[in-house]
């Protein structure tokens, strides 16, 4: 890096964690030895298994946060490979509902955009509480997604500190067998033809380096990194790179609906604020930057699993304060964390603030904490195929 600070941590998206350096729950069986389809050296939970081996028809209802939804998409992804390995039974089909299903429907793992007509008594549901109590009452089965359940896991001497792994592993041990995919497990949504796409492309915005900064968040007194300080970072980015660098503000709802203003680019900086734009047209924008910044939040990791049809996209480096950079990630190669030294402490212990009601001793929990020449360092090496 250009410079360093002993304040703020960088962990890129292929750093392995070692099971000795955090607190984590052995998974209890070496899973790279096992062939797909081998029994675990556990009991399965019977009436799991029994409620999954009659599903007809699955639901995917996710109706909580952005982040938590799109995060446990993989304990979908292990009941359908389970589902997968049945013999004698044809397909199931797969939709989904709820305020997140048009982004669901982008991945691989919904076969049906409306509900299927199969008897209601073979329904497999699958999504967050509040999905669940929305949805629940005609479901023969339920698998519920709550993020403060699944352990950071250990096998083979590897930590399993993702979101979306510590998802996929817990159902996979419920349900007794190895199941084909290997980490990362987080399903990835595709991008589609866009409006927004064509707009900016049509003008010149996407053209050169470009830098998406998610100003948006749900704890500004936290988690506000602030557009001045990504202004910031891009200037000093734009003198190492010795470039022009566009960068693009995207906030969250705006009263007035979208917004897109242009800020006067002086010499080798340009920006453009993007406001109140939906998830969907966002989804498909997010393919095309050079590189996505962006603090803790759902629009970070939307940004991270959405990618272009032959699988391109950027690097997207997450922000956080004061949650765990490991759990709250999707584990893919190209999503890249900073944290402070209170949400490194988090990591390391596998803790919530939340949860485990946990406050930080200074002011190290603030991301005013991320040097902007420093972060600026980190995106120059990314960009230039180093870290």
């Amino acid at each position: 890096m250009t410079s360093a600070t002993p304040t703020a941590h960088f962990c890129p998206g292929t750093h392995v964690t070692r099971a000795q350096e955090v607190h984590r729950t052995p998974l209890g069986y070496d899973r790279a030895s096992l062939a797909v389809g081998t029994p675990l050296p556990l009991p399965a939970s019977n009436a799991l298994v029994e409620g999954l081996s009659h599903a007809t028809t699955v639901e995917l209802a996710f109706h909580g946060k952005l982040g938590d939804s799109l995060l446990a998409l993989s304990t979908a992804r292990a009941a359908l490979d389970w589902l997968a390995r049945r013999v004698d039974t044809s397909p199931v089909s797969v939709h989904a509902s709820g305020p997140h299903a048009v982004l669901v429907r982008r991945t691989s793992l919904v076969t049906q955009t409306v509900p299927s007509t199969s008897p209601k008594g073979f329904r497999l549901l699958i999504g967050d509480r509040a999905g669940i109590a929305a949805r629940g009452a005609e479901a023969a089965t339920s698998l519920v997604c709550d993020p403060a359940a699944p352990p950071c896991w250990s096998a083979d001497g590897v930590a399993h500190t993702a979101l979306p792994d510590r998802y996929y592993l817990a159902l996979e041990r419920r349900l007794g067998i190895r199941l084909p995919p290997d980490p990362p497990f987080a399903p990835q949504l595709v991008a589609r033809p866009n409006w927004l796409v064509r707009r900016l492309r049509a003008t010149g915005w996407l053209e050169g380096v470009t830098l998406a900064a998610i100003t948006a968040t749900s704890r500004p007194d936290i988690k506000d990194y602030t557009a001045e300080r990504y202004i910031e970072v891009t200037r000093v980015l734009s003198e190492m790179l010795g470039t022009q660098v566009r960068l693009f503000l995207i906030g969250g709802h705006h009263t007035s609906g979208p917004r897109i203003t242009a800020a006067d680019g002086t010499g080798q900086l340009q920006t453009l604020r993007l406001e109140g734009i939906p998830v969907d047209d966002l989804a498909d924008l997010f393919p095309y930057y050079s590189l996505v910044m962006g603090n803790d939040t759902g629009l970070t990791h939307l940004a991270a699993l959405s990618r272009r049809e032959n699988g391109e996209g950027p690097h997207v480096i997450g922000l956080h304060a004061r949650h765990s950079h490991s759990k709250w990630n999707t584990g893919l190669p190209h999503h890249h964390a900073v944290s402070t030294a209170f949400a490194h402490q988090m990591h390391q212990g596998d803790l919530c603030p939340v949860r485990d009601a946990l406050a930080p001793a200074d002011d190290d929990s603030h991301l005013a904490a991320v040097p902007p020449a420093w972060l600026a360092g980190i995106c120059a090496e990314l960009l230039s195929g180093g870290c």
